[in-house]
């Protein structure tokens, strides 16, 4: 390739979409990057307002992440104002969409919200997680441009949970099989066409990439990587050279709405944890980092805290050993700032906030090795 390689990397988090564009021959520091709203709170805000002026509204799109839009709907639908939902997006609020009717909104078709989406006293709303309208928008506003040869996108995924069945459970359920099967923080990544069929909001952002790849006129077929956005941080934070030069170490990405915890010994997954942000103190969080580094921290101690759940994969054979090396990323990081198990702030590439950015980067590279030349240069070089 004689022109520079562009890789549009994006991190769809619940409070900020971090997102970088990637050029070969520049130096990380130099390529573009913007932090901004998640779509998840644009959506919520755009909802609030609908309920401040008494204004019905449809949902149309795809499944997304819920959080703060989904509360959002609930309390339109909670203060009487009617929330129509089209049968995929409805699924942004539960896979079961006879849960989603007893939330309070009314299921309906895309012929109807289309007629309805005519009233100008209602307002509609697209559900996506990877707005390509948006981001094309601003990168041309500062005039940039959009058209790139691969995508890779990250986003947090509960998967298809079976009716009746734990959320949490089913997303640790999977967590946990990923990690036997190859027990590698980018074993989470996968190219768009290999996506597991329970990972709906994935496979729903894969549909969106489509959407950007033809709106900026890039090539159809070109590359989407899909990665969980927990460990897209995780191996961004070894793009830190202190990080990297562990032997051992604990990577704890502490974001707004989850935490999650790798112990890697050479790279390898030794043992892994999730929990909510909002969950658990400081207290609980560097119990459940001792245990985890030990191998004592059991799967049912984090699900009965409202977590996801643990695993352990490999007990060191000294339990009273000194603490490994704590690496922390993410933009809840204070919850452990002056902590006794001394946490190194983990800023790849100078840049804490891109850090899942800079994990897709890496992924990417693994995943396409013709393009890993191009790609590795500009990661080393800022190392």
């Amino acid at each position: 390739m004689s022109r520079p390689l562009r890789v549009l990397t994006a991190d769809v988090g619940t409070g900020t979409q971090d997102i970088l564009l990637f050029e070969s021959g520049k130096t990380i520091e130099n390529c573009f990057k913007m932090v901004m709203p998640s779509p998840t709170v644009i959506v919520a805000e755009r909802i609030k307002r609908a309920t401040e002026q008494g204004r019905p509204i449809v949902l149309t799109g795809v499944t997304m992440g819920g959080g703060p839009s989904h509360w959002a709907a609930r309390d339109h639908a909670l203060a009487g104002y009617p929330v129509a939902v089209t049968p995929e997006a409805g699924r942004t609020f539960d896979d079961d969409l006879i849960m989603v009717e007893q939330m309070g909104f009314e299921i309906i078709d895309e012929d109807e919200a289309a007629r309805r989406a005519q009233n100008p006293d209602l307002l509609h709303i697209e559900l996506q997680d990877f707005d390509a309208r948006a981001i094309i928008t601003a990168l041309q506003a500062f005039d940039v441009s959009p058209t790139v040869d691969a995508l890779a996108i990250a986003a947090f995924d509960h998967g298809a949970a079976p009716p009746g069945y734990s959320d949490r459970r089913f997303r640790f359920d999977f967590i946990a099989q990923t990690v036997r099967r190859d027990p590698m923080p980018s074993a989470f990544a996968y190219a768009a066409q290999e996506t597991p069929a329970d990972l709906t909001r994935l496979r729903s952002i894969a549909r969106s990439a489509a959407r950007y790849l033809m709106l900026s006129d890039s090539r159809p077929q070109a590359p989407l990587l899909l990665m969980d956005t927990g460990s897209a941080a995780a191996l961004g934070a070894l793009e830190d050279p202190v990080v990297r030069a562990q032997r051992e170490s604990v990577l704890c990405n502490i974001g707004n709405f989850h935490t999650l915890a790798f112990h890697l010994l050479n790279g390898r997954i030794q043992g892994i944890f999730e929990h909510h942000t909002g969950e658990i103190t400081r207290s609980q969080l560097e119990q459940m980092l001792l245990k985890l580094a030990n191998g004592t921290l059991t799967n049912d101690e984090v699900f009965n805290t409202s977590g996801h759940g643990a695993l352990v994969l490999h007990q060191p054979s000294q339990t009273d050993r000194p603490f490994p090396f704590l690496a922390v990323t993410g933009p809840r990081r204070e919850l452990l700032r002056g902590s006794a198990l001394h946490p190194y702030e983990a800023t790849p590439h100078g840049d804490m906030m891109l850090a899942g950015c800079f994990g897709l980067l890496r992924a990417f590279a693994d995943h396409e090795p013709a393009m890993a030349p191009l790609i590795e240069p500009s990661l080393l070089a800022s190392s």
